[in-house]
């Protein structure tokens, strides 16, 4: 038996998302967010299901998102009004490993 190493964007395209459209499980205050200076989930979400655009509003697409917290965490300011695992049935399905 071998093992063979891979990147993790290639471990990443096994996963599978059920995308809860009725529900999302993280809800942002984007007011909060855009008076927010450091803006960290920009940068410490591991999918880069944050974005910024021009206007300076932050946009989180839920669908893709890996539920480890990592954003919860390091937001300061409580941009994040909600954050939940998805409901039964929804989320990510980790296939490998």
């Amino acid at each position: 038996m071998s093992i063979e190493k891979m990147e993790a964007t290639e471990l990443l395209g096994f996963n599978k998302f059920e995308v809860d459209e009725e529900e999302p499980h993280i809800v942002l205050d984007k007011e909060i967010c855009k008076k927010c200076q450091e803006k960290p989930c920009l940068t410490v979400c591991p999918a880069v299901l944050y974005t910024l655009d021009k206007n300076g509003d932050i946009s989180f697409d839920h669908a893709g998102c890996l539920e480890c917290g990592t954003c919860r965490v390091m937001c300061k300011n409580k941009g994040i009004q909600k954050w939940t695992y998805p409901r039964g049935t929804f989320g990510v399905n980790f296939r490998y490993g």
